[in-house]
């Protein structure tokens, strides 16, 4: 008989909690009771999971023992304050904010590349989901890093507005049919209108001109990849989509490889679909490929023009499901798998 795990889902109403709800049904992952919590404001609504409807409980009066995993969906701040009352209460919590992912003793995990770093889980009973971009980013490059290492990457990460948050998906469909109704643009999530626009920077800039996002992916993706010391430039783009996230690569090689071997790499990694077609279109896109698929699609390999052992790519993947809550239910997968059965 599989063994079931009573689970809490924190912040079930954003759009990462209600992924995560679908994922943990279409997987049929071993619940035994669900709980899902909130915020005061939220309590009180419901959320439907497997054909039943369960009303959010305020998280203040929540009794973490209750629960053998915790699930956090939720911001920084609401994460700060509750996360470490879940884990010392007994949970297992995996949170997808930013709260913890520089903490050295806290695991940051994309199963595919690095699933041994929960081996550590038990220090903190936290494990920490990366940036979504983080996420996409080391898929991609870990069979080519595995085939012939790597000394730089240059990304250019074009982010779809989901990554901000229910409102700002609403702000772009409002925006969007504005301006074919010719009606004057709001902007309230972000600094300046987002349909039919792009916005070169996410996050707040530090003294060096380095926007708060850039600097999670560098940090995440070297120690993902267990590089702490190769060079990456990043320069982050918001962009009018809803769900998918992009970005083009140029990265250098310890070692050359050809393309063959490349494209080999690519096809052969988990989690990794290589999308190469010889007709037009024959590229993935964040719309028709990635939203509501589960891969890091990559198309566009070729060599590099500026280095001898240069490569450049393209790479596409959801954002809430891969780049998000999918990530956390394949930890959690391993979770009860290996450590908590």
């Amino acid at each position: 008989m599989v063994a079931k795990f009573n689970v809490c889902v924190v912040g079930p109403g954003t759009l990462a909690g209600e992924t995560l709800l679908e994922i943990l049904e279409a997987r049929a992952f071993p619940v035994g009771e669900l709980y899902v919590l909130d915020q005061a404001g939220q309590a009180g609504e419901s959320v439907s999971y497997r054909g039943a409807d369960y009303v959010v409980q305020d998280i203040g009066d929540f009794d973490f023992s209750l629960c053998q995993l915790a699930f956090f969906c939720v911001d920084r701040a609401l994460a700060e304050e509750y996360v470490p009352q879940a884990a010392e209460a007994g949970a297992v919590v995996i949170d997808d904010s930013d709260a913890f992912r520089h903490d050295p003793d806290v695991p940051l995990v994309v199963p595919e590349v690095n699933a041994f770093e929960l081996d550590a889980y038990e220090s903190r009973r936290i494990i920490a989901n990366p940036n979504s971009c983080a996420i996409i980013m080391a898929l991609a490059l870990k069979p080519i890093n595995d085939a012939a290492g790597l000394s730089r990457i240059d990304v250019v990460t074009i982010q779809s507005v989901s990554g901000a948050g229910r409102a700002a998906v609403d702000e772009l469909a409002q925006q969007s049919i504005g301006l074919f109704n010719h009606k004057p643009m709001e902007s309230n999530v972000f600094p300046k209108q987002i349909a039919f626009n792009l916005l070169p920077q996410i996050g707040g800039l530090d003294e060096n001109g380095v926007s708060g996002e850039e600097v999670k992916i560098m940090h995440e993706v070297r120690r993902l990849l267990q590089k702490s010391d190769i060079g990456i430039n990043v320069t982050a783009i918001r962009a009018p989509v809803f769900y998918g996230h992009s970005m083009a690569l140029h990265i250098e090689t310890d070692r050359k490889l050809s393309l063959e071997d490349a494209r080999n790499a690519l096809e052969n990694a988990p989690g990794v679909v290589l999308y190469e077609e010889d007709d037009a279109g024959g590229y993935p896109t964040p719309m028709v490929e990635a939203a509501a698929n589960d891969p890091v699609f990559v198309g566009r390999v070729r060599e590099g023009t500026a280095h001898a052992n240069g490569l450049n790519f393209w790479a596409v993947a959801d954002n809430m499901r891969k780049g998000g809550a999918l990530n956390m239910v394949q930890i959690a997968e391993i979770l009860v798998e290996k450590y908590l059965a």
